[in-house]
């Protein structure tokens, strides 16, 4: 097959682009650049990396969808702060576009949520204290409360997952679970699930309530096995109901 001039010119064109977008990035690190701290100026960068100017607004871009530069209209480009919402936007689109053909890749997410959460229970079980217990027993105990009314609790689901592994002060884990838990989310509402967090097709609030309270009667009777056990067991159910669906789809 004969591969035309003009694709030649725009894979050029794309090689080109990820190089610059590199080379800024190595510029950041280089000079040891923090979150918030201002970039060179569009004038300084293009005579350092010996880019016009077109060619640069273009690499900027492309860093600003990943998350690693922002632009402040009126006072420059600046080092993005941390966050991993580009991350989030990208997966919570794969996820629910793999829905569409076979749902593996839903599925794969799922399963690094799976992963994380029961393979890091047992250091939370560890770093845990009364306090945090205190405070999973009050979100499980909110939970029990809407269930028995019927309830929607998303919420409490949420705040439950945020302060089992909070007591790991480990910033980075915690957003990557908040990203998880967003894209995880999503999915569940692109299936039909969105009225109950983290179950599955076959089961209701109380049954969900339930395994929360059963997670951290395990957590607190420092009961390692048991807890990635349970932990695993949650999440079993939204990838068989990721199965059913996709083989519907």
């Amino acid at each position: 097959m004969t591969t035309t001039p003009t694709r030649h010119v725009r894979l050029g064109a794309q090689q080109r682009l990820r190089a610059l977008t590199s080379d800024i990035m190595e510029l950041i690190l280089e000079r040891g650049l923090l979150p918030g701290d201002a970039l060179p100026t569009e004038q300084e960068l293009t005579a350092e990396l010996g880019v016009g100017r077109n060619t640069l607004r273009e690499s900027i871009k492309v860093l600003q969808a990943l998350g690693v530069v922002e632009i402040r209209h009126g006072f420059g480009m600046f080092v993005a702060n941390d966050n991993l919402s580009a991350l989030a936007d990208s997966l919570t689109f794969r996820g629910r576009m793999s829905l569409q053909h076979k749902g593996h890749e839903a599925s794969e997410l799922v399963e690094v949520r799976q992963a994380l959460e029961a393979g890091l229970i047992g250091s939370a079980i560890d770093a845990a204290t009364p306090e945090q217990l205190a405070a999973l027993d009050a979100a499980v105990t909110e939970m029990e409360r809407r269930a028995e009314a019927g309830e929607n609790f998303v919420a409490a689901d949420q705040e439950f997952h945020r302060l089992l592994f909070s007591c790991l002060e480990n910033e980075l884990l915690t957003n990557l679970l908040g990203v998880f838990w967003q894209v995880y989310r999503t999915i569940h509402d692109a299936v039909g699930t969105g009225a109950v967090a983290d179950s599955d097709g076959g089961e209701d609030l109380r049954d969900t309530a339930r395994i929360h309270r059963d997670i951290l009667d395990a957590v607190t009777a420092r009961d390692k096995p048991l807890a990635s056990e349970l932990m695993n067991r949650h999440f079993d159910g939204i990838r068989g109901r990721l199965a059913v669906f996709a083989g519907g789809a």
